[in-house]
C-alpha cells in the first residue's frame, strides 16, 4: 500500500468529532520555526485553539483521556490502538537475527533520515510515528519518515516515497549526505554506503511497537505532578533510543536523570529499558542493577507478553523517579 498524506493531530480530531480538543503522541504539522526544540509538544495541553473546549490526551494531563472513549467506543478504541493513545496490547516478537537487522535501522535513521531534518535547523531530533519512526515536520511542513520497507517524505499534501535499499540510496532520494557526525554514545560505523540494508516490514513495525510504547510511558512520566523541569521526548539517533529527561542537575543533590527505551546495543542484544542518573545512586540499592552503566535496566522479556506494557515501563521508571526525587 502506498504511503499517504498523514496529519496525525487532523486524524485524531476527526475520530472524536466537535466539541472536544485532541492531543496524540506523534509529531504533526504545521512546523515549528522557533526554538529551542523547533518541534511540536504532542500532548501540551495548554495552547488549546478554543479554551471552552475540553481536552483528550493520552496522559493525565488533559480533562479526558484517550482511554474514557475508548471505553465506550469500538472505533475510537480501535484508533487508539495503532497510534499507542489507549487501548494498549502486547508488543511484537523480537524478529530473527535482531541485531544486525537493526544496526542496519539505526545506520539509516543517523546517518541519513536525521540528517534532513539537521539541514533544515540544525536539530537531528527524531521522534516515534505510526508504524515506525521519523522527524518533527520541519521547514515547508516536510517530514521524514520510515514505514516498513520504504523510506518517506512528506513535503505539505505531497507524498513521496522509495523502497529502502542502501545508504546512498537513501540518501540521494532525501537530498542530503550519508554521513553522521553526531557524537554520541553508541553509534554504529555506516560503513559501505553501497551495502544493501536488511531493512523489512517485521523489522519496522516491531522497532516502531517497541517506541510507540515507550513514548506512551514517557509522556505521562513527563507529565508526573512537580516532576523538575522535563525535556521533550525525542528518538535520539545516535544511540536510536527514545528518552526524556527529568530532576534537577544543578543543586547539590543531583536529581536528574536520563529515562529512556533502547533498541538494545552491544552490552544488551535486546530492546530494554533504562534509567541513567546524572548522579550518584546508593550502590546498596539492588535496584541500580545494570552492569555496563551507572543505572537500572529492565529488559524486554520483562514487557513480552504482558497485555499492557506501558504499565510495565512506567512502573519501572516511577521506582527511579521516587528514588531520585521523591513523592
Amino acid at each position: 500500500m502506498a504511503p499517504r498524506y498523514r496529519n496525525p493531530q487532523t486524524e485524531a480530531d476527526a475520530i472524536v468529532g466537535g466539541g472536544l480538543s485532541t492531543r496524540v503522541l506523534e509529531p504533526s504539522p504545521p512546523a515549528v520555526h522557533s526554538g529551542p526544540w523547533f518541534a511540536d509538544d504532542p500532548v501540551a495541553v495548554g495552547n488549546s485553539d478554543q479554551a471552552t473546549e475540553r481536552v483528550v490526551t493520552p496522559t493525565s494531563a488533559g480533562d479526558l483521556r484517550w482511554a474514557d472513549l475508548a471505553s465506550a467506543d469500538e472505533t475510537v478504541a480501535a484508533f487508539c490502538q495503532p497510534r499507542w493513545l489507549a487501548n494498549y496490547r502486547s508488543l511484537l516478537s523480537v524478529p530473527d537475527h535482531y541485531p544486525v537487522r537493526r544496526d542496519d535501522l539505526h545506520r539509516l535513521a543517523y546517518g541519513v533520515v536525521s540528517n534532513a531534518r539537521k539541514e533544515a535547523n540544525g536539530k537531528f531530533g527524531l521522534r516515534w510515528t505510526m508504524g515506525g519512526f521519523g522527524t518533527p515536520f520541519f521547514g515547508d511542513d516536510t517530514q521524514v519518515r520510515v514505514e516498513g520497507r520504504l523510506l518517506v517524505i512528506q513535503q505539505g499534501s505531497r507524498v513521496d516515497s522509495r523502497p529502502i535499499t542502501t545508504l546512498r540510496d537513501a540518501a540521494e532520494f532525501l537530498g542530503v549526505e550519508a554521513t553522521s557526525d553526531q557524537a554520541e554514545h553508541d553509534t554504529v560505523a555506516l560503513g559501505d554506503l553501497d551495502r544493501p540494508l536488511t531493512v523489512d516490514e517485521e523489522l519496522v513495525a516491531f522497532i516502531g511497537d517497541w517506541f510507540g510504547m515507550a513514548t506512551a510511558a514517557l509522556e505521562e512520566l513527563r507529565c508526573t505532578p512537580g516532576a523538575p523541569d522535563p525535556s521533550r521526548v525525542q528518538l535520539w539517533p545516535g544511540h536510536f533510543d527514545i528518552a526524556v529527561e527529568i530532576g534537577d542537575a544543578q543543586s547539590e543533590r543531583i536529581t536528574r536523570a536520563t529515562y529512556g527505551a533502547s533498541t538494545g546495543d552491544a552490552a544488551h542484544p535486546e530492546p530494554y529499558l533504562y534509567v541513567g542518573p546524572w548522579g550518584p545512586v546508593d550502590p546498596g540499592d539492588p535496584f541500580w542493577n545494570d552492569t555496563a552503566f551507572t543505572g537500572a535496566s529492565l529488559p524486554f522479556a520483562a514487557l513480552a507478553g504482558d497485555p499492557h506494557p506501558c504499565g510495565v515501563a512506567l512502573g519501572f521508571y516511577r521506582q527511579a523517579f521516587s528514588r531520585l526525587i521523591g513523592g
